[in-house]
């Protein structure tokens, strides 16, 4: 359960995982949302595996880029991915539990920077993904 911080950051949040349903097949569970931030996990099922016997790249990129969505967007202003970067450290494995951390380094007018911070149940970093929103000026959401 997504500790709540009352208000329209949370508000953005539930209304984009109602509408997600890439992250509800994902098994995202929303852990805590404030401005510009975002921490979220999920579980690392086996069709998640790739030919390796490891998880596929694309699941720590998709948790990383959730994570990101929710940060950028918590404001109320609808933004969308510029340019994202994915460093891979660690293998991902079945039955890992996966979290993501959305750290926001700007906000700007029209653009935002997030660093985000994937790790697994022993608090071992996986991944490392920096993105860059691009902001349109819309709501998500009616105030």
């Amino acid at each position: 359960m997504a500790k709540k911080e009352s208000g329209l950051h949370q508000q953005v949040v539930d209304h984009m995982m109602k509408e997600d349903a890439f992250s509800n097949w994902l098994g995202i569970e929303v852990i805590d949302i404030k401005e510009g931030y975002s921490k979220i996990k999920m579980p690392v099922r086996p069709e998640m595996v790739n030919g390796l016997g490891i998880a596929h790249g694309g699941i720590a990129f998709s948790l990383a880029d959730s994570a990101f969505a929710f940060a950028c967007n918590n404001r109320n202003n609808l933004s969308v991915a510029l340019d994202v970067t994915i460093s891979f450290i660690k293998a991902v494995h079945i039955d890992d539990e996966l979290f993501a951390e959305a750290v926001e380094i700007h906000n700007g007018r029209t653009t935002g920077v997030y660093l985000i911070t994937v790790t697994n149940q022993r608090n071992e970093q996986v991944a490392l993904f920096k993105g860059t929103c691009f902001r349109t000026g819309k709501n998500l959401v009616n105030k």
